[in-house]
């Protein structure tokens, strides 16, 4: 707690130094940006500042509540906002340098065009001048192949507020066209937990204080959910053991009361182990089984006839005896909870394995009560009205022919009986799609909320898939690797420039995000170059663009609520979150209280009718990893101080995170001839990086670490020895697959010249 409570200071030495270096940021830049005097200066006058609310908007558990100081028009600081129970104060040390976002010189001011793709060579154009080009282009696809289906847009979680959901619709109202669909983030477990419960729902996080055990499988909140981290400290205060699962001895696991180093991919053998101990050892909550369940018979035979603790211990090298010793500590404990990370998902079998934890967390009778649960994730609070995602395609719209039809399937006809629907691609596949996409190609990408070069898997390839595009255009805040592969980059606004609302897809508590200032240099919000592009658009065509030529993001921001949202969390209306964020008022803390459940049977399901009818087992049963084409795993989590490309470009962030490492276990060195600061290349059959070597006992032997960020100025990127390989599931409640990420394999050794 003394550690959490440090982070959340509210009138603290970060305060002063993000007041400085706001200060400085608008200077001539000859004077440094942390003048320490100025946090000694004069007392603290809150009635100085206006005080805005905003919430982090970035793809992260904790969605922080913020309070934002302005004084004469520019960002002073920020802190968390007190009202909220979760944020309680506090922010990360990523949410501490959002004003440097704003701020940096780095940030691109205005719209560029790109003199030969990845030539270096930009010119500031107008945005009058971006739209003609964007807009002649779309309408020559248009005239060319008879549909727009060759303008693909590609979009994730760069920016989760609300009203960015304007991109697709935006795309809408273009026509049909193609979109890359699903997620690199959690789709496998999304389906697992919809078969065995028929929706993903978590538990509260802020009632994991309630649990007596808690096992954190595959997360690593210390460093990606800094806020839940009070409620597990404040669960062993009162007596709750705290066990840490993980490839890594991760921040979380050094704070753990115990810790489980589980061979990556085997997390599934080790939780059908513990099913198998509550079995033999009478610990099934036999009234949840028998009146909340279906399937129950067929698993604890599966069990029983494949199943043995000695073979989980083997499968996963975790000792039998303290898998006994932690299934009888966990079913004794009332209640008791397991945290399903995302990254433990990022595998071959990784739905398989979620629906082995949830197997044993539901026979131990920790579903639908407080401080249990298998906690994965929610989408309850996401009600809104999506006004700015649904726009209607224009009149005449040609696309694919029927929802399901096979690609390229046209009806130029038209006519009132003809259906269409947009082109779906993979997501996780973006660059052999790309390659593959035919009748029509693929010809112009729409980038957005999004660095694929950064994030897309199978770099080599994706320089081959962008090489075929005809025009490239991102939406972006700084000069990205997936910007260097673009024809047009336009500046869009930061979380403090725009009007948004954000939702957690973890905790219950909602937020408004004001603009605190106006937009800096030429920078427009998602939904203001939209109407750009229709003004351009209808000029040259009327009636190409459905999509206002006008609009107010506020006004935008407001048509997103309605009374469902209102009265979920106890306000009247959107104006009362101007007094701090709100929380869902909930029946229970815990999901699934009322047992009743959204799968088919309307019960917990053990064997799943609709999982076998997609291909896999009905029952939770092990899947095999896959199987390794070089000597040592790759794992690539979040950085610390980063989220995925994001932060770590900030100049602040340097002096925390100045260069990236890719750590091994000694004695792995030791054999490759390899001594701490080497630079090493870590390669296999898709590409390499070369990067500087440290050792760590945190690390397996068989294993190695690099972690995911980008630098602006490194070349460095883990992405080019990371494949494209499937996840088995994700694809019915994402539209693909998810991708193994950690189902990855290179080798080691010193790079020529050795030490750096």
């Amino acid at each position: 707690m003394k550690t959490h409570e440090h982070l959340s200071g509210r009138r603290g030495f970060l305060k002063g130094l993000l007041a400085a270096g706001a200060a400085g940021m608008l200077g001539s830049g000859t004077g440094s940006l942390l003048r320490p005097h100025r946090a000694e200066a004069a007392p603290f006058d809150p009635s100085a500042y206006e005080v805005f609310r905003n919430a982090c908007p970035r793809n992260c558990y904790d969605t922080c509540s913020i309070k934002t100081y302005v004084k004469d028009g520019v960002v002073q600081f920020v802190e968390g906002a007190p009202e909220s129970t979760f944020t309680k104060g506090g922010l990360c040390v990523k949410g501490y340098t959002y004003p440097r976002r704003v701020y940096s010189p780095d940030r691109i001011k205005y719209p560029m065009l790109q003199d030969g793709r990845g030539s270096g060579n930009w010119r500031r154009i107008s945005w009058d001048e971006a739209m003609d080009r964007i807009s002649d282009k779309i309408l020559e696809i248009k005239k060319r192949d008879g549909s727009l289906l060759g303008l693909g847009l590609t979009k994730y979680s760069g920016n989760f507020g609300i009203t960015n959901y304007g991109v697709e619709g935006m795309m809408s109202s273009l026509g049909y066209t193609t979109r890359f669909v699903g997620t690199p983030c959690w789709p496998a477990g999304i389906d697992a937990q919809n078969y065995d419960l028929g929706d993903m729902w978590c538990n509260d996080p802020e009632d994991m204080v309630k649990a007596r055990y808690i096992i954190v499988w595959g997360a690593n909140p210390a460093w990606c959910s800094m806020h839940s981290m009070k409620y597990l400290y404040a669960a062993r205060e009162r007596g709750a053991k705290i066990l840490v699962i993980d490839p890594i001895f991760t921040q979380t696991a050094a704070k753990a009361d115990e810790f489980w180093q589980v061979r990556p991919g085997t997390d599934g053998a080790l939780a059908l182990g513990m099913a198998r101990h509550l079995l033999d050892a009478g610990l099934v909550d036999m009234d949840f089984v028998r009146n909340a369940a279906i399937g129950y018979e067929d698993f604890a035979a599966y069990l029983k006839k494949n199943v043995t603790v000695e073979w989980a211990a083997e499968t996963s090298g975790i000792p039998a005896d303290a898998i006994r010793a932690a299934t009888e500590d966990f079913a004794a404990a009332k209640p008791a909870t397991v945290w399903i990370g995302y990254g433990m998902q990022r595998h071959t079998n990784g739905g398989s394995m979620v629906r082995a934890i949830d197997a044993f967390v539901a026979m131990s009778g920790n579903i639908g009560v407080e401080g249990g649960g298998a906690r994965y994730g929610h989408l309850q609070t996401w009600g809104f009205n999506y006004h700015a995602m649904i726009q209607k395609q224009p009149a005449g719209s040609v696309g694919m022919r029927g929802a399901s039809g096979p690609k390229g399937e046209f009806d130029f006809a038209g006519g009132e009986a003809a259906t269409y629907s947009d082109r779906t691609l993979n997501i996780n596949k973006t660059a052999q799609e790309i390659l593959d996409a035919k009748d029509p190609e693929l010809r112009m990408l729409w980038i957005s909320c999004k660095n694929p070069f950064a994030q897309d898997f199978d770099r080599n390839k994706l320089e081959k898939a962008f090489a075929k595009l005809e025009m490239v255009v991102s939406v972006e805040q700084f000069f990205t690797e997936t910007v260097r592969h673009s024809d047009i980059v336009l500046p869009v606004t930061t979380l403090f420039e725009e009007w948004t609302i954000s939702a957690s897809y973890w905790h219950y508590w909602l937020s408004l995000n004001e603009q605190a200032i106006k937009p800096m240099h030429e920078a427009k919000s998602n939904i203001e170059i939209a109407a750009l592009l229709s003004r351009a658009m209808n000029a040259k065509e009327p009636g190409s663009c459905t999509f206002p030529q006008e609009v107010d993001g506020k006004e935008w921001m407001i048509k997103e609520c309605n009374k469902g949202i209102y009265d979920l969390f106890g306000i009247s209306s959107w104006e009362d979150l101007r007094k701090g964020p709100a929380k869902a008022r909930l029946a229970s803390s815990a999901s699934w209280h009322d047992r009743k459940f959204k799968t088919p049977s309307g019960k917990y399901e053990f064997s799943s009718a609709l999982c076998a009818k997609n291909g896999f087992a009905a029952l939770p049963e092990y899947v095999e990893g896959r199987r390794p084409d070089a000597p040592f795993r790759l794992m690539t989590p979040h950085i610390q101080f980063g989220l995925h490309s994001q932060f770590i470009n900030l100049d602040w962030m340097e002096a925390y995170y100045p260069e990236p490492f890719v750590y091994i276990h000694p004695a792995a060195a030791r054999k490759k001839g390899i001594a701490d600061g080497d630079m090493v290349r870590v390669s296999n059959r898709i590409g390499e990086v070369r990067v500087r070597a440290r050792l760590s006992g945190n690390v397996a032997e068989d294993c190695v670490v690099m972690y995911e960020a980008w630098f602006r100025k490194l070349n460095f990127n883990v992405q080019n020895v990371v494949d494209d390989c499937e996840a088995d599931m994700g694809a019915m409640k994402t539209g693909a697959p998810g991708v193994a990420i950690h189902d990855q394999f290179v080798d080691i050794a010193p790079a020529d010249g050795g030490r750096a």
